[in-house]
């Protein structure tokens, strides 16, 4: 890992990439651009897809022959594909962003010509979890964190988490705090005028651990005048029939204004969002999936909404609980109405945690995640790089 980047190629390899979306695609493809900015010469492997999805990018991306999932067939056809390139890849820095091509590399570090000279993991939450349930998973993820040059979570939860399950990634660890889309447009602060309607928005996936059910019902749970002021917006394609029919049919069988706006794209994103006037993402717990960030609330913040959410994982630190938004329990649903009521009832409140989330959306950029990452280190010790607070 050359500071300058140009003797030492990072493939960073990747199952999450454009044209899918998701926080996790959208950290892989900022680090790649972040990177390349920097000087350092990047290419991603990624999943395939049609050619005419493919963007300008500054690096350089090839498309490999598998669909990019979990299951061990796409598994080996990703480690035949390691294999045949094992010698362009034994000199260079192997980047692995998330946790399809990490299990992928479980299997490969038994074979002993394979080896890369660096291999640099990232932990996002919910796998961590599911790699230590599995003994064999467990026992390959310890070897491989031993293995590897660094290793990095987006939060301080996601560390505990990780340092917790696996104790080996102590003292190789790094914080790489997610930041705001490149081409995220910075917009003035909002301007908060009284509206006949106020538009709650909830822009992810449609599935049980994003909250969107928690949210509706709270907002059901308003009192008549105020629920006569709000409409509830989802923006996000459906991951499960069944969850998606079970919101419909809520919404149908209440007197909330409830908008469905299906899969809007990144650049549409915007003009959505000016038209909001709270976000909300109640994300919560499942068995072993749980939210260790959430890019979607720093967005949220950068256009100057403020965001009701709930106090859990790392949302406590893209969401400062009383600066930029509410957070409430999880599972208190009279608090979560209570806190809609707040924030529908005080403009000026609104006002303030917009404001002063604009400021935090911006705190951190790509450039210091992969200065920590790929940078030699001061006597080759990696110091953890901790966000500063936001304080009210």
């Amino acid at each position: 890992m050359d500071s300058s980047g140009a003797s030492a190629p990072i493939y960073l390899i990747t199952h999450e990439f454009y044209p899918r979306r998701g926080g996790i695609a959208t950290f892989t493809e900022e680090m790649a651009n972040a990177s390349a900015r920097m000087g350092y010469e990047v290419e991603v492997w990624a999943q395939s897809a049609p050619s005419a999805d493919d963007k300008a990018w500054p690096f350089r991306v090839r498309r490999l022959p598998l669909k990019g999932t979990h299951g061990l067939l796409c598994q080996f056809q990703l480690v035949r594909q390691l294999i045949a390139d094992r010698r362009r890849l034994r000199y260079a820095t192997v980047y692995l962003p998330e946790p399809g091509p990490i299990l992928a590399m479980m299997l490969l570090q038994f074979i002993p010509t394979f080896r890369p000279k660096h291999i640099i993991l990232t932990f996002h939450g919910s796998e961590i979890l599911k790699f230590h349930r599995n003994f064999i998973n467990r026992w390959l993820t310890r070897r491989l964190i031993r293995h590897a040059t660094r290793v990095s979570t987006l939060t301080r939860y996601t560390r505990n988490l990780l340092c917790q399950h696996f104790p080996e990634a102590r003292g190789k660890i790094l914080l790489t705090p997610g930041a705001l889309r490149s081409d995220f447009a910075v917009v003035a602060p909002k301007l908060v005028t009284d509206k006949p309607r106020l538009v709650v928005l909830t822009v992810g996936r449609l599935h049980p651990r994003k909250g969107q059910l928690e949210t509706l019902r709270a907002l059901q749970g308003l009192a008549p005048e105020f629920r006569r002021r709000v409409e509830y917006w989802l923006v996000g394609s459906h991951h499960r029939h069944a969850y998606e029919a079970l919101l419909r049919e809520e919404a149908a069988q209440s007197d909330l204004v409830v908008r469905f706006l299906g899969d809007v794209p990144d650049h549409e994103l915007g003009t959505i969002y000016d038209q909001a006037d709270i976000f909300a993402m109640t994300s919560v717990h499942q068995e072993q999936s749980v939210e260790g960030f959430g890019l979607v609330y720093l967005e949220a913040s950068g256009r100057g909404l403020p965001i009701v959410g709930h106090a859990i994982g790392g949302v406590r630190e893209a969401v400062v609980n009383g600066v930029t938004g509410l957070l409430v329990p999880p599972h208190r649903p009279a608090q979560l109405t209570a806190a809609f009521e707040k924030l529908i009832t005080d403009a000026a409140l609104r006002k303030r945690l917009g404001d002063a989330g604009q400021v935090w959306a911006q705190r951190h950029r790509w450039e210091g995640a992969v200065e920590s990452l790929f940078t030699p280190p001061r006597n080759n010790q990696p110091a953890p790089a901790n966000a500063p607070a936001l304080t009210a």
